[in-house]
């Protein structure tokens, strides 16, 4: 039979799937399932969407039948003595199998109403013929023994579920099973069985691993590639290399419920696949997993030699191999296992990640990342731009680089105390500012800010930034700072600064994150330069004007991070950095007036800055503009405190007497969002420890997000999963984090969702501004400022002289203002009127002791995760998955495409045509539009066609439906994001963003 021939027959035989009801176990139409197809293509271009939920909607007893038989078959194949053996055992079987359960599989996952259904089938205790009954059924899907299977299927009552029984109680003939009790034996579910067969599929001899001695088992849990636990080179062939990627995409794919699942649910609810996965306690399986999968990922060499250009042309195997190990390494990284009758399970492939300590393994997985990191930037510097290929899983890798440092503690201090953290620092700046105005990528920006702040914790990592930081000009443009002259320390700030100043408001909810990596650096930083002294100064007189500190209730803790940097700075490294110390003293009316700020002299002020702009003629659309709260475009459109106002004769000095015209906004009332609360027993217990003995040093929790905006911030009433940022935990001294329980700001997820919060210090749920128990800036509840309340739909914070009260005290400016009090006695007002201070200046600056001032406790800004953080976490991830995935011209399937995801929001584009980066010639036109006429069969008439559209993750749910909803997705939506199944694939511009619904 012809290829097109069997394409033919394959098709005509999924129609039968939903027009015939009831089709035997043992009818030997199944076995065309795994002997017609010969291609991945052939399976996910002819079982279209349309035709797995018209059988799955009309016909569920034929769906499970399919997925009874396929399994089966996948099982009995893995346990055969010959597999893999082209006559008696061939490979083509197993891999169609799995390639129809990965097609079919995301069909069951979005239809909320087969819950159940999918709980019981795959996850019910099943008994199963023994071996000695089982002899007479190994033809059960053999078409010479149809009629004798038919016969054992009778005997034995089986019926559809080919030789297994789901045995939950209900079914009629118990006592003739009971009859026959001897012909059955216990078996695992069948999910479970699966997962096991595709583990042990992984390194099956001659299958995905090199052949093994006669004699020896045949499978072997030898890791793929020498690295981590592995010192010697393994061998293996492009064929292996292929079934490694379809079993991780099965199993990727068997993870794949996430999508499903609301962000919110999917921490505490957990994934019973995942929970499988993760939770094995044979350590060679899970020990050689996953440093397959690492040894894998970090040894790919995305700068090899090749011909020029022909990465654009030509998929890449091996990319594509490494695309599903670091997934599929990720998603067990990251899966929080839930609690099960109040105890929390270890997830294994974190707790091993975790214990890895050879310093040549740590060497190995530095500079694996760092080479995968560096290709854009090498690419970017290429005599021929495009002849390199080009990574599209560098966000993994960071997220991969978090994960570590997350869990690993002595990674973490390998990376600072060789030094080698100087490279990351910049590769992740590089990211960062890369895509801070691109939309679809902010949870990259926002993960970046938090792997900063994980590293910012040691102390080594402050001292180790004061090293120079030479060849700046040969950074990318994007990241490149103008006349650079410092330290990392400068070169961490100053890009701080950018980001805050540059993002457009679109990274309102890191700023605590980004203002507590410069705290935990604060006290170790020497030798500031002028420009990053300047732009610390910019930023405290724009947080320090009226108009941001009564936008909304929390801006003010924002003032209060970066007060308490800039009095770390003065307290421990005084002597170290004159520059800083003359900054403040020349901006010191800000300072002062800060310690006379009231709500009526605040209010004023504004007005007269109002009135300012009607005189000067400004319209009402600028005057909007001006105020709408978004950040300017450029740095260099902020004042620098060096041209703020003049030294005034006037005393004492208020608010109203500091100029805020060119002052500038961060941030923007849409980006406001509210974290989950998570406030339990475990909570309190913490905090009496920590607290006990040490007043006034406890931490406090502060809001996971602020807007610095000019405007009445407003909160919604619903808890924005996008935003839900990990909390940040401000003010730890070293004493306080002594008394912590053991691991408790170890990063660690704690393998559970109810305890997540049990490592906040101040035992108190996140706190918003200084009230109370909401998860972000604005709780659900009351808010701990006097009843006063945003107001949810666009209801307005109203400051009162009584709110203003309870944090104006507490503002830390004694340091500040004592300072300022004993320098601008001893320096002449001419010196602090010059721009730069001359050497003389700052020498004297240095000579100086300085009274009253003693260096406090240093105090860690660390974070934890929140329920729906992890939420957040969770959705950027398998938005990367999901993106990568649809990219069907270059070797991947889109195995999701068209699906009703529910954890994140997916957009349409237009579909793109012919380019140089992805040209189509007349030979792909011809086989492709092949594939397309057969994919297109339907004998009803109906709309079989793909309209060609493309997905990017965005701000429109697709065609779909809601996922896990109940509702049915329309049949006309099935193939509303299925490029390249039934049609020429079309080169989808996707971009990951893990936007929820």
């Amino acid at each position: 039979m012809g290829a097109s021939d069997s394409k033919l027959v394959f098709k005509k035989g999924i129609f039968r799937l939903s027009e015939e009801r009831h089709i035997p176990a043992d009818d030997p139409y199944w076995t065309s399932f795994w002997e017609l197809p010969e291609s991945p293509e052939d399976v996910f271009s002819l079982f279209s969407p349309a035709d797995i939920r018209r059988t799955r909607d009309t016909a569920l007893e034929n769906f499970e039948t399919l997925l009874l038989a396929v399994t089966s078959r996948l099982v009995v194949l893995r346990h055969h003595p010959s597999f893999p053996d082209p006559e008696l055992a061939p490979e083509r079987d197993v891999l169609n199998c799995i390639r129809v359960l990965t097609r079919v599989l995301p069909y069951i996952y979005e239809r909320e109403s087969l819950q159940a259904w999918e709980e019981r089938f795959f996850w019910a205790a099943r008994r199963k013929r023994s071996r000695q009954a089982s002899l007479a059924n190994e033809v059960l899907f053999d078409e010479a023994a149809a009629e004798a299977a038919a016969a054992a299927a009778a005997a034995t009552g089986t019926g559809a579920n080919g030789g297994e029984d789901n045995n939950d109680g209900r079914d009629g003939d118990g006592d003739a099973r009971t009859a026959k009790s001897g012909q059955f034996e216990e078996v695992k579910p069948l999910a479970e069985e699966l997962i096991d067969t595709l583990t042990d599929l992984l390194f099956f001899s001659d299958f995905t691993v090199a052949r093994q001695p006669h004699g020896k088992p045949k499978v072997s849990y030898t890791i793929w590639q020498s690295g981590v636990g592995c010192n010697t080179t393994v061998p293996s062939t492009k064929e292996f290399e292929s079934n490694r990627c379809e079993i991780l995409r099965l199993l990727l794919t068997l993870a794949s419920p996430s999508m499903y699942t609301s962000p919110g649910a999917l921490p505490r609810q957990g994934i019973r696949s995942l929970t499988y996965i993760c939770t094995c306690p044979d350590k060679q399986v899970v020990l050689s997993v996953l440093c397959s999968l690492l040894n894998t990922t970090v040894k790919y060499n995305p700068a090899s030699w090749r011909v020029p250009y022909n990465a654009l042309v030509f998929k890449d195997p091996k990319q594509i191999l490494v695309t599903y190990t670091l997934q599929f390494l990720l998603v067990v990284l990251l899966y929080p296992v839930p609690e099960q009758n109040g105890v929390a399970p270890k997830n294994f492939y974190r707790h091993f990640l975790g214990r890895l300590h050879r310093p040549a393994d740590f060497q190995f997985i530095v500079d694996g990342m760092a080479r995968i990191l560096n290709q854009p930037l090498q690419a970017n510097n290429s005599y021929l731009p495009g002849t390199q290929a080009s990574v599209k899983f560098a966000p993994e890798i960071i997220m991969l680089f978090w994960e570590v440092t997350q869990c690993n503690k002595r990674f973490r201090s390998f990376i600072i105390d060789t030094q080698r953290v100087h490279d990351f620092v910049v590769l992740i700046l590089f990211y960062a500012l890369d895509c801070k105005n691109d939309g679809s990528k902010q949870g990259v920006v926002r993960m970046c800010a938090f792997l900063l702040q994980t590293l910012s914790v040691e102390k080594n990592f402050g001292v180790h930034l004061n090293k120079t930081f030479e060849a700046q000009e040969t950074l990318p443009a994007s990241i490149r700072i103008q006349g650079f002259s410092g330290t990392y320390a400068d070169f961490l700030i100053q890009s701080i600064y950018s980001l805050i100043t540059t993002s457009q408001s679109k990274l309102t909810a890191i700023y605590p994150a980004l203002l507590a990596i410069i705290n935990n650096i604060a006290a170790y930083v020497e030798g500031l330069n002028a420009k990053t002294c300047a732009r610390l100064l910019q930023l405290i007189s724009s947080m320090s004007s009226p108009s941001f500190l009564l936008a909304n209730e929390t801006n003010h803790d924002l003032l209060s991070s970066l007060l308490e940097a800039l009095n770390a700075i003065i307290e421990h490294q005084y002597q170290k950095n004159p520059q800083l110390v003359y900054a403040i003293v020349r901006n010191r009316k800000r300072f002062e007036a800060l310690r006379n700020f009231t709500l009526e002299s605040g209010q004023e002020e504004m007005e007269r800055r109002m009135q300012r702009r009607k005189d000067s003629g400004a319209g009402a659309g600028d005057e909007s503009l001006e105020t709408s709260g978004s950040a300017r475009s450029s740095v260099d459109s902020l004042r620098s405190p060096a041209t703020a106002a003049p030294p005034h004769p006037r005393p004492p000095p208020s608010l109203s007497d500091v100029p805020e015209d060119e002052t500038f906004a961060i941030g923007g009332d849409e980006d406001d969002d509210e974290d989950d609360e998570e406030d339990d027993e475990a909570n309190e217990g913490n905090a009496a420890a920590a607290d006990e003995s040490d007043e006034g040093d406890e931490p406090r929790a502060t809001p996971s997000q602020s807007s610095l905006s000019e405007n009445p911030s407003r909160a919604s009433s619903i808890i924005s999963v996008e935003d839900a940022v990990p909390t940040q935990l401000r003010g730890m001294s070293e004493k306080a984090r002594g008394k912590m329980p053991a691991g408790a700001l170890s990063f660690s997820r704690q393998n559970s969702t109810t305890s997540l919060g049990s490592g906040s210090a101040a035992g108190e749920a996140v706190a918003g501004g200084g009230g109370g128990g909401g998860g972000g800036p604005h709780s659900h509840g009351s808010d701990g400022f006097g009843g006063q309340s945003h107001g949810g739909f666009g209801g307005h914070f109203q400051p009162t002289a009584q709110w203003i009260e309870r944090w104006l005290p507490e503002l830390p400016l004694h340091t500040i203002l004592t300072l300022v009090q004993q320098l601008t006695a001893l320096l002449p007002r001419k010196e602090l009127a010059a721009d730069h201070a001359s050497p003389a200046t700052l020498q004297r600056i240095q000579d100086v002791h300085l009274v009253g001032i003693e260096p406090s406790a240093v105090r860690v800004h660390s974070f934890e995760w929140s329920p729906l953080a992890l939420g957040w976490y969770e959705s950027l991830l398998w938005g990367f998955i999901f993106s990568s995935e649809m990219q069907v011209a270059k070797g991947t399937v889109g195995v999701w495409n068209g699906t009703a995801i529910r954890l994140f929001r997916v957009q349409e584009t237009a579909a793109q045509g012919p380019s140089l980066t992805s040209p189509r010639g007349a030979v792909d036109a011809v086989g492709s539009n092949i594939v397309s006429r057969i994919g297109q069969i339907n004998l009803r008439g109906g709309n079989g066609n793909s309209n060609g559209s493309s997905l990017s993750l965005g701000s429109v749910s697709s065609g779909g439906g809601t996922g896990r909803s109940g509702r049915t997705p329309h049949a006309n939506n099935s193939n509303a994001g299925d490029t390249g199944r039934g049609s020429t694939p079309s080169t989808a511009a996707a971009t990951a963003t893990a936007q929820p619904l």
